[in-house]
């Protein structure tokens, strides 16, 4: 595993993972564009999350959900009334902090700033006379509520134009049609309801690469189920996500549980799952039991009876919610972080991306020994790219094109050669055990599947 953010940031932004957002114009703070390898890559961390969370469940749905709704949705959630951070400045460098994560991080950890009330964080940076990290004064100000929610308008007029937000959360998509798929898909307890889509934060502190950022993604999932299965499902889906990132590629020994020591006026029981990055421990999924206070509210606020009736018992109650949440953004920096490795091979650093080959942008890459074998490669090239991602490389030595393509992690490259012609076969060469191997090029697509199939999600 990678040691420094900064290696990652560097190695992203050379290899096409992640750019700066806008970076011709100077960038703008904490937004990051995904590179042809980071969609990629991005792409097939939602692929897998599909299929695990939607294809193989059984009472199992995906929606896509509108990004803006209607405004009394965010009241009945509590986010117009309450979803604020606590925001404190340095008076004397203008340094904006998150209060309770700079008691946390001043503290190593001792203090939990998260578990203070203002007044008491207050008084922790005054009794210990805590200084600014940046410029060493201790001149703050009082904290004050920061709204993390972004305000837009609709309408025709300035006069006519009403508030309108940008969704800081995807799960509100999933309540609000908790009816809509309940009857279309004939749905009974328990039954989920998935859904992948941007979110957006007007957060204080951004920082670590693409960890916290402004707009970013998320891979919702909410189970529906009667009180008393509540807690069981809950500990379930703790299980189900963890199994979820060791399969994905991530080491067990860098993810762990965190139980929520303050929880949610909404929460019954919270946990995290975090990642064990360069920077320290961060969240990188958030399972919840949410209880029925989610439906309750949007029952009271748009006057629809939510409740399920239960042709089984014969009663009717709204059910309790488990959610299960994945960031696939910080998914992507923590399987980078942790693929990324460096080898010593004939006293040179041979850099690898050891990806799940499933989860590697591109699976194969056709070289042509030189450019007297590109008519038949670009012909093998054709025929693979009907299966698979393929890379095409004409240009440098052959050592340097396998560099290239290990650096991003392609687990297969085809080498075709002299002998081509003459036996119809090529060189297919692994990129974790360097091994080669002569394939015919009719068997190519079963013999990549074949391998390929042994690292299923």
């Amino acid at each position: 595993m990678v040691k420094d953010m900064q290696t990652i940031m560097n190695f992203c932004k050379s290899k096409g993972f992640m750019y700066q957002g806008s970076e011709i114009y100077g960038g703008i703070a904490n937004v990051w564009d995904f590179g042809p390898l980071g969609c990629r890559l991005k792409n097939n961390i939602k692929d897998a999350w599909r299929k695990r969370y939607i294809q193989e469940r059984e009472n199992s749905y995906e929606i896509d959900a509108s990004i803006l709704m209607h405004p009394r949705v965010w009241e009945a959630s509590g986010h117009v009334a309450s979803f604020y951070d606590p925001k404190i400045d340095c008076k004397s460098c203008q340094t904006r902090f998150r209060a309770d994560n700079f008691i946390t991080d001043i503290s190593n950890g001792k203090v939990n700033g998260d578990g203070l009330t203002y007044e008491e964080m207050e008084q922790y940076i005054e009794k210990n006379n805590i200084k600014c990290p940046v410029c060493g004064k201790h001149d703050f100000t009082k904290i004050r509520k920061f709204s993390q929610m972004f305000e837009t308008y609709r309408g025709k007029t300035e006069e006519d134009k009403s508030i309108i937000y940008l969704r800081p959360e995807n799960a509100q998509g999933e309540y609000v049609n908790f009816l809509n798929v309940q009857r279309t898909m004939r749905a009974k307890l328990p039954f989920s309801i998935g859904q992948i889509g941007k979110a957006f934060r007007n957060e204080i502190t951004p920082g670590n690469f693409n960890f916290r950022t402004i707009e970013f993604e998320q891979m919702e999932f909410q189970t529906f189920c009667k009180k008393g299965k509540d807690s069981e499902i809950y500990n379930y889906f703790k299980e189900y996500a963890k199994k979820y990132f060791m399969d994905l590629g991530l080491s067990e020994n860098n993810l762990r549980f965190h139980d929520h020591e303050k929880l949610a006026h909404y929460a019954k029981e919270a946990c995290d799952i975090e990642y064990n990055f360069p920077f320290g421990w961060g969240e990188i999924n958030g399972t919840h039991n949410r209880t029925d206070y989610d439906l309750k509210r949007h029952q009271e606020f748009s006057g629809k009876n939510m409740e399920y009736f239960d042709q089984d018992t014969n009663e009717k109650y709204i059910p309790y919610i488990i959610e299960s949440t994945i960031g696939p953004d910080r998914t992507v920096l923590a399987l980078l972080c942790e693929a990324y490795t460096e080898e010593n091979l004939n006293d040179e650093i041979r850099v690898v991306l050891k990806l799940n080959p499933i989860l590697a942008p591109y699976k194969i890459a056709v070289l042509p020994l030189t450019k007297k074998q590109t008519e038949k490669s670009k012909e093998i090239l054709k025929e693979l790219s009907y299966y698979f991602m393929c890379m095409y490389d004409e240009a440098g030595t052959i050592g340097k094109r396998y560099r290239r393509q290990d650096e991003i992690g392609t687990p297969y490259c085809i080498t075709v050669d002299y002998d081509t012609e003459v036996d119809n076969c090529v060189t297919v060469r692994d990129r974790d055990t360097m091994k080669q191997e002569r394939v015919n090029i009719c068997e190519l697509v079963k013999y990549i599947n074949s391998k390929l199939n042994k690292y299923k999600i």
